[in-house]
Formats: structure tokens, C-alpha cells, sequence
């Protein structure tokens, strides 16, 4: 982007999530600016949209809690596999509500005009496609698919169907992420060259020590069906309730997290992705059972491309942490950095780099004159945070979601986009395990 560009980028910078009032933070042990962001409001209160569940656990639920809070939106028909989460549905949402353990009588429903898909990852491609035939739009969780080579059949059966498909990495949304791409793209790091992402969690539900029921067996969870696209085996209720543990089902820690981090890292770079994969790690303290560690390492090389020059990514997973963890993105530029968090973003500019920075020029602007601009010292840190009261980054995903139903519009995180962000994860898993590096294309989105 050249220097006229992006003074005129940043004219329009809070377009999106308004920047407004600036203050110095009353923690700092310096003066350090900072920025509130401000959403936007959509008008989405038109057209009633009824919408149904299929995986009624504990995303699931919170999906459609997040989902009903939005105007003219209700909720129609549930599906789970598990006889106590229909009862609690019908509980929180109405004993009217129609209930099954048959997915399909809920694609076959006339007052369902969108479903969220909560299941487990192995039945996310099979229930997204058969939605999207029935004529439904799909809000799916996260990751889109439970490995790679289903990821084209998902996106050419959304092509065909000309329904929306949204993916649940919900931090696309956020003011946080919103921000941060409009701050590189205006060049207030620089030139960016390096990338490192961490999610960590110390505790038994971090770890998916989900509680077991105590009334779980054949009577009460319909195990044939879980398993029915995947090995046979006996009834287990470790496997049905932990899940994410056994990689029949769940997609590990790259899958349910590292996906996140990627989401984010391609929305505010534009990326297509990486084409070099690698991950090791270990089962360092979850001895329970499970098939995948509680440690994940990866790396990954993104080439040059039209979007940005080629730069490396190091992310990290660790549920073992003694510290009780932390979540950041950091992206790293040749003039500085930021600290992304979906509610926050923490600009870190050297001191060096703002001589004919066209970003410094457009922040001193009023406060200078031209010819004195080198001899004044920029803020060396600048906090963008959300307003008090802002609803969040999942609210603000189902306003997109709905909105694009309602418009005709287009998503955030459509199934190519999201393809892309769950290939690099899902490929974590496979590096770890082969114990290789893997490319891949992330312009054709295939294995090389």
C-alpha cells in the first residue's frame, strides 16, 4: 500500500468499530493513549428467522442463547444425541419445543429456516451439507470439518446451494480484530514479517474433563448414531461426554483452538494461509486416555503473496499451565507490533520509525508543523479497547450471520475462508503424528 493510500486508509480507520475517545490509561506508569472502539449498530430487526439446533451441548447452547438475543430471531426444533440435553432445551427454550435424535426430521421441518450445528467435529461436513441440500442456511461451529480432504465437498455444496454458511470462529467479528486489520493495512507496523499465538488453560473443563452424567447409557445416549460415520465400538460414555479427547470425533487442540488463532491471523492479514506445516508436542499431565497431547507446538511458513510478503507463525497450547494461561495473538512488523485480543489491541511502535511514517504523520497531524515532525517523539504505545457495555464478538457473528440471511448479503467467515483457517489446524494433527513437515496450497487448498 502506497503512502497517499494509506493516509486515506486511516481517515476512514473506525469505520467498522468507531475509534473515538482518547485517554491516558490510569495504569500506566507513562501517559499511554487510548482508544475506545465503538460498534456500529445493523438494523436487523426485519424478517422473523426461525432457527433450529442440532448438538444441543454446551457450545450448542450457548450458540443459541447468543442467537435469541437478537430481535426477531426464535428458535423452532432441537436435536442431541443425548436424551438429558433435550431436556434441558425444552427447559431453557420452551416444553413445546419439537425435539429429536434424528437430525434429518429437523432438515425436513418447514419452520426451520436456518440451523447451528453444535455437534461434535467428525458429523460437522455430513450435517452441513445435508442442510444446505434441504434449502437451510448453517451457522456451524468450528472447525468447518473434521479433516481436509472434506473440506472441497462442503465448499462446492455451499456454492451450489446459494444459502449462507457461516463458521463459528466468532473472534472474526470482534472490534478487536476489526481494528487490527485496519492498523496494518495503514502500515502502523510496518512491513509485517513474523506472527506467534498462544492459548493456554489450567483447569479440568480446560482440559475437557467435561462431567459425565450419571445416568448415561444406551437407554438415554443414542450411541449407534454417534459413531455411525466412524469405527464401531462399544458404548463409552468418556468417549461420547470427552469427545474432543479422541481424534474419531474431535480434531485436538489445533482443531479447537490453533483454528481460532488462524482465523484471526488470515482476517487481518488477508491470507490465504500457509504452505508449510509442522507441530510437535506431548501428553505431558492428561494421562487419562486420551489420544491427543496437552501440549501443541506448531510452525508455519506463509509465503509471499499478493496480500502481504512472506512472514513465519509460531503458535502454542499448553493445558498444563501453572500460570493459568493466557490468550494473545501478536503480529510483528518492521516498525512495531500488536497485541491482538478480541476486545483489545495494543499498538507498539518503536521509537525509530516514525520519520516519513505516513501512519505518525496522519496521528501528529495539528499537533506540528511538517518541518518539526522529526524532532518529536511519537506515543511508543497506544491501547485500543472496546466501549463499556460493547455485547461482544459472538453477538456481533450471529448480527452478520443474520444480516446476510436477511440481505442476501455475505459472511465473515464463509466455508472457503474457513476451509483455509481449519487446513493449517487440522494439518497440526497430522505433522504431529507423522512426525513431518507437510505443505499445502492454500490457494487451491490442497495437499501438495
Amino acid at each position: 500500500m502506497n503512502k497517499n493510500n494509506r493516509r486515506s486508509f486511516i481517515k476512514k480507520l473506525g469505520v467498522a468499530g468507531a475509534a473515538a475517545t482518547v485517554a491516558p490509561s490510569a495504569f500506566a506508569k507513562t501517559p499511554q493513549p487510548v482508544e475506545l472502539l465503538k460498534r456500529i449498530p445493523i438494523n436487523n430487526s426485519l424478517d422473523t428467522i426461525r432457527i433450529a439446533l442440532i448438538g444441543a451441548g454446551g457450545m450448542g447452547t450457548a450458540d443459541m442463547n447468543t442467537a435469541l438475543k437478537h430481535p426477531n430471531v426464535e428458535i423452532t426444533a432441537v436435536c442431541d444425541l443425548y436424551t438429558g440435553n433435550l431436556d434441558k432445551a425444552k427447559k431453557n427454550w420452551g416444553s413445546s419445543l419439537f425435539a429429536t435424535k434424528d437430525y434429518k426430521e429437523i432438515l425436513k421441518r418447514d419452520d426451520v429456516d436456518a440451523v447451528i450445528i453444535g455437534t461434535p467435529d467428525h458429523w460437522h461436513k455430513q450435517i452441513g451439507i445435508d442442510a444446505l441440500k434441504a434449502g437451510k442456511h448453517v451457522y456451524c461451529e468450528k472447525p468447518m470439518v473434521h479433516a481436509v480432504d472434506e473440506g472441497m465437498e462442503l465448499v462446492k455444496a455451499w456454492k451450489k446451494s446459494g444459502k449462507i454458511f457461516m463458521v463459528g470462529s466468532q473472534g472474526l467479528s470482534s472490534l478487536g480484530n476489526e481494528k487490527a486489520k485496519e492498523l496494518l493495512a495503514a502500515g502502523a507496523i510496518g512491513e509485517l514479517n513474523y506472527a506467534e499465538g498462544f492459548w493456554a488453560r489450567n483447569s479440568p473443563t480446560g482440559a475437557w474433563q467435561y462431567p459425565i452424567p450419571t445416568d448415561a447409557s444406551e437407554q438415554t445416549v443414542d450411541w449407534d448414531r454417534f459413531i455411525a460415520n466412524t469405527k464401531k465400538r462399544p458404548f463409552d460414555a468418556m468417549r461420547f461426554f470427552r469427545w474432543r479427547n479422541y481424534l474419531d470425533y474431535g480434531t485436538g487442540m489445533s482443531g479447537d483452538l490453533f483454528v481460532h488463532l488462524f482465523s484471526s491471523l488470515h482476517f487481518i492479514t488477508n491470507s490465504y494461509g500457509p504452505n508449510k506445516v509442522s507441530a510437535m508436542g506431548g501428553l505431558r499431565f492428561w494421562k487419562d486416555g486420551r489420544e491427543v497431547p496437552d501440549v501443541l507446538l506448531g510452525m508455519f511458513n506463509y509465503p509471499d503473496s499478493k496480500q502481504h510478503p512472506g512472514f513465519n507463525l509460531s503458535l502454542r497450547c499448553n493445558f498444563v499451565d501453572g500460570t493459568s494461561g493466557s490468550t494473545y495473538l501478536k503480529i510483528v512488523g518492521s516498525k512495531g507490533s500488536m497485541d491482538v485480543k478480541w476486545e483489545e489491541v495494543v499498538l507498539k511502535r518503536n521509537a525509530h520509525t516514525y520519520d516519513d511514517d505516513p501512519f505518525m504523520a496522519e496521528k501528529l497531524k495539528g499537533q506540528t508543523q511538517k518541518s518539526d515532525r522529526k524532532k518529536m517523539v511519537p506515543p511508543l504505545e497506544t491501547v485500543y479497547k472496546a466501549e463499556k457495555g460493547y455485547k461482544g464478538a459472538h453477538y456481533d457473528h450471529f448480527a452478520n450471520f443474520f444480516n446476510a440471511i436477511r440481505t442476501g448479503g455475505s459472511v465473515v467467515e464463509d466455508p472457503e475462508f474457513a476451509f483455509r483457517a481449519a487446513a493449517p489446524a487440522l494439518l497440526c494433527n497430522d505433522s504431529y503424528k507423522q512426525n513431518k513437515f507437510i505443505e499445502w496450497d492454500p490457494i487451491k487448498m490442497k495437499l501438495i
